[in-house]
């Protein structure tokens, strides 16, 4: 059996731009037939329907260029967050926000000698769950070194200073019972060992939940870290330019350091 990872344009996103491409053609198609003339609503409607249609067009394309067997930009944004993993192996491993586990389970197979726990809250808006995560490491072989259980990022289910490793790919972000954003990063800093290592991958572009660069990095050192660096992943060569839009990848950034 080989491993599900999914993909970040999830169908769900797609199956219900379809839908709204269907019902705004539908009630245009019945307008014009009832009417038999433009009127601005008509107008309206065929403008809206047009929108739907590049969004459609331009989800599908981007869903390509994060797809293994297309530009595999999802693949090159995960290893972008291990090459910064600096951490002997020997311990244990938290990835918040593990999604369908892929995270989880390449630090388990590039680390033998580690326990890895991934939390996620999987909810409805994306299309992963445990059970994948779960069916996932057994097919990578890593199944006796990886647990999986649902919490939310806002309230870890941990200690202080539980893990030699923390990690986290694109999830801050999405933590809606948070509004302060910083909150969940400190949040995730809290179960970090003194001494332990952390690498987050997130919006941390966005001012209104980071502020600057600088900013962020002195926000973490109030946190208690002893070292933090930020790395702009979203100027890396290989990410397309349509990709970088604000509500895509434009705004994707790193921080990484040592508690």
């Amino acid at each position: 059996m080989k491993p599900l990872y999914g993909n970040w344009i999830s169908n769900r996103m797609l199956k219900t731009l379809m839908f709204l491409i269907i019902l705004t053609g539908g009630i245009e198609t019945i307008l014009l037939i009832s009417q038999s003339r433009w009127t601005m609503l008509n107008l309206i409607l065929a403008l809206v329907l047009i929108v739907f249609l590049v969004c459609l067009i331009y989800f599908y394309r981007a869903r390509w260029w994060f797809d293994v067997n297309g530009g595999n930009i999802q693949n090159k944004i995960l290893d972008l967050l291990i090459s910064h993993i600096e951490w002997d192996g020997n311990g244990v491993a938290l990835d918040i926000g593990c999604g369908s586990g892929a995270l989880t389970i390449e630090i388990a197979k590039r680390y033998p000698a580690a326990n890895i726990i991934g939390i996620d809250n999987w909810g409805k808006k994306w299309d992963y769950t445990k059970r994948q995560c779960e069916a996932n490491a057994q097919a990578e072989g890593v199944i006796g070194r990886t647990t999986f259980q649902q919490a939310s990022a806002s309230k870890l289910p941990f200690p202080d200073e539980t893990f030699d490793l923390v990690v986290s790919n694109l999830t801050f972000h999405e933590v809606i019972d948070s509004k302060c954003k910083l909150d969940v990063v400190k949040e995730a800093l809290r179960v970090v060992k003194r001494g332990g290592k952390f690498v987050f991958q997130d919006l941390f572009l966005i001012k209104q939940y980071y502020g600057t660069p600088c900013q962020l990095k002195e926000a973490v050192v109030a946190m208690g870290i002893n070292t933090v660096e930020f790395v702009n992943t979203c100027a890396s060569p290989w990410i397309p330019k349509a990709l970088r839009l604000p509500f895509m990848v434009g705004t994707l950034g790193l921080i990484h350091g040592e508690k």
